[in-house]
């Protein structure tokens, strides 16, 4: 039995949009920070994977959820002065 070695592609995405992988050299961090430029939010998104599927190595960027400073305002009482 003969072992086949296949060269994988990476791709990335975020938000339904794949971005091209912009060299072997960049880690998956690298290519986070190289997108943030056209995507801001990416600046604090966690990087999911990767999911192999036949030859595409497939990173996701995911998006912090909520807004910032929403967990403490839903905690704070609401008091009203008569």
């Amino acid at each position: 039995m003969a072992i086949q070695v296949a060269k994988l592609t990476r791709e990335f995405v975020y938000n339904g949009v794949t971005f091209p992988d912009p060299g072997p050299t960049f880690s998956p961090d690298d290519v986070r920070d190289l997108y943030s430029a056209q995507y801001p939010e990416l600046t604090t998104a966690a990087i999911d994977g990767p999911t192999t599927e036949g030859d595409v190595m497939r990173f996701t960027f995911v998006r912090a959820a909520g807004a910032k400073g929403a967990a403490h305002r839903a905690t704070q009482p609401c008091s009203v002065h008569a």
